[in-house]
């Protein structure tokens, strides 16, 4: 009887717990609030730019103000989350990085881009191959140009040494040259007899292939040796255990893929992240037109892949493409000629991907489908091709960015306003700082080196400026381009504005400014937390900032 007793209470009580569990469950999802408050929040809204709390409902801002005011606000199961007076900022923008392109499992081994001796690169090319001996292409990364130009012998002959019978191709940092051996430049297609592609050089020592390939012609070569490895699922894994990761950490929510191989079929790679549930950030890509491709059949493609599914985190909306080169290898385009001659080509002033006529082709038939152009645009030459294109065949519908911007004629300065024209400025490379402008004295002559990266003069001219980092030429950390942009005197801008560049100016080009980039009632709660004020601190100290919270949609996705 007792043990009857027994089982009937326990079975009494445990029913009774299970009872306040379900009202205790129902109370919490009823309860759809949370309350941040006891903080310092920098909006970059004109209109109310502080604040101490704010109230997230799902995903959305629903109020925003003092302290006292939000509690009053507040359902009274809200959940409290007091941020102890940490800086607040919208969640940043990054509208030029190649995240997919950083998490691809492809490339094998890195090169040591300090390295002034090709002869020191062979052990390291030896190590790679012997420890990835099953590999079709063996592909690395980071040589440096200047160095592979600077040995005493044939670069060809040297990375042949390393490797003399299966392909090698190694991409130098910032992707603008490739490096191969005689085995892949033989599957590639390429003699000594080869015209050089649009867009590339094919160099050559004597009428010898010399193993570099500059630009677009390393490009299609480094497509071929991807698509050779096969691997759909390398980029794919990538951008889940590495990107996302690392996005998240640094406080970025949006970003413009600033180059998606659409016919290497990346495009379906993001759909099927999307689809997965995996995004934890916007994203809007940006399709690679192609400079070797035929023009109406690539358009008509293009066409056919445009998504802008409001609903969705993933946007194909935007175009990429090059006006021209880099300086380093002077191939971005100049109005003058360089001081070195690199190629022996009948001109010496840089190189097009894309004349400005073409260019002017691609606008008239891709804006009015939805497309956004952003163009790479370097040398003086090339920023001016770019916008006079724009001026023939954009209208001020199109938000259009020229990005890089590195050399800009006084003349055109206006022109991104009277354009509706956004400057996208990277300047958390070391080669963007005043201190380094010197180094390209000797291919652009003083007068045009000394003026890189011109923030100020094209703020000063009423250009809208977005900051964005080319991840992985440079570090994708917002608070080393913050940092940079407000300390790089001539050529800086108030910190006020770098963030504007980072957050409602980017938000802008991706045609998200009325629903992020901001904190205000209404839009979507994408922020972070910092663990420093960057307000109060010496400027020189606001690369050390971390990110101690990134709320994307609401959610957290990141906490320090």
């Amino acid at each position: 009887m007792k043990i009857i007793i027994i089982l009937f209470s326990f079975l009494f009580t445990s029913k009774s717990c299970t009872k306040k569990e379900e009202i205790k469950m129902n109370t919490q999802q009823v309860s759809i609030q949370k309350l941040y408050f006891n903080a310092k929040i920098y909006t970059v809204n004109d209109a109310k730019p502080w604040a101490e709390a704010m109230l997230i409902e799902k995903n959305k801002i629903v109020f925003i103000g003092t302290n006292k005011e939000a509690a009053l606000k507040a359902d009274k199961n809200v959940e409290k989350i007091d941020l102890k007076g940490k800086l607040v900022l919208p969640g940043f923008h990054d509208v030029h990085m190649h995240p997919m392109e950083v998490g691809s499992t492809t490339t094998s081994f890195v090169l040591n881009e300090n390295e002034t001796n090709a002869e020191n690169y062979i052990s390291e090319i030896k190590k790679a191959s012997k420890k990835y001996s099953n590999v079709k292409w063996l592909i690395g990364f980071g040589h440096s140009i200047n160095t592979l130009l600077d040995a005493k012998r044939n670069p060809l002959t040297i990375i042949d040494e390393a490797v003399p019978d299966r392909p090698v191709i190694i991409m130098e940092q910032t992707s603008h040259s490739m490096w191969l051996n005689s085995k892949a430049l033989e599957l590639a297609g390429i003699t000594n007899i080869t015209s050089n592609p649009q867009g590339g050089v094919i160099m050559k020592d004597n009428g010898r292939l010399n193993g570099i390939l500059i630009d677009n012609a390393g490009d299609v070569a480094f497509q071929q040796a991807v698509k050779a490895i096969n691997n759909p699922n390398g980029e794919y894994d990538g951008m889940v255990s590495y990107v996302l990761p690392k996005l998240a950490k640094n406080g970025i929510t949006s970003v413009s893929d600033a180059r998606t191989y659409w016919k290497r079929k990346q495009h379906e790679t993001w759909k099927n992240l999307a689809t997965d549930g995996k995004l934890t950030a916007r994203f809007n890509l940006g399709l690679w037109a192609y400079p070797t491709e035929k023009d109406k059949d690539q358009i008509a493609s293009l066409k056919s892949l445009f998504s802008n599914d409001d609903n969705s985190l993933l946007k194909i909306n935007q175009i990429k493409l090059y006006s021209d080169g880099i300086t380093h290898n002077t191939t971005a385009a100049l109005h003058s000629n360089y001081k070195e001659d690199f190629f022996g080509l009948t001109t010496n002033n840089g190189l097009n991907y894309f004349t400005e006529e073409r260019i002017a082709k691609y606008i008239q038939e891709l804006e009015s489908v939805g497309f956004d152009f952003h163009i790479h645009a370097i040398g003086n030459r090339g920023v001016h091709e770019a916008l006079n294109a724009i001026e023939k065949r954009g209208t001020t519908n199109g938000r259009h960015r020229l990005t890089h911007v590195e050399m800009v004629d006084i003349s055109d300065l206006s022109r991104f306003k009277r354009l509706n024209v956004t400057a996208d400025a990277q300047v958390t490379g070391d080669f963007t700082q005043p201190q380094y402008w010197y180094e390209n004295n000797h291919l652009l002559g003083s007068a045009l080196a000394n003026n890189q990266v011109p923030i100020k003069s094209l703020k000063e001219a009423g250009a809208r400026l977005t900051l964005s980092s080319d991840w992985n030429v440079s570090t994708l950390n917002p608070f080393v381009g913050i940092q940079n942009a407000v300390t790089r005197v001539p050529q800086n801008i108030s910190l006020k504005e770098a963030i504007k560049a980072y957050t409602i100016n980017g938000a802008y080009v991706m045609r998200q400014e009325d629903k992020v980039g901001s904190l205000k009632i209404g839009k979507l709660a994408d922020f972070v937390v910092l663990d420093k004020n960057i307000f109060t601190i010496s400027s020189n100290q606001i690369k050390t900032t971390k990110v101690i919270m990134t709320v994307f949609n609401g959610k957290m996705i990141y906490k320090k």
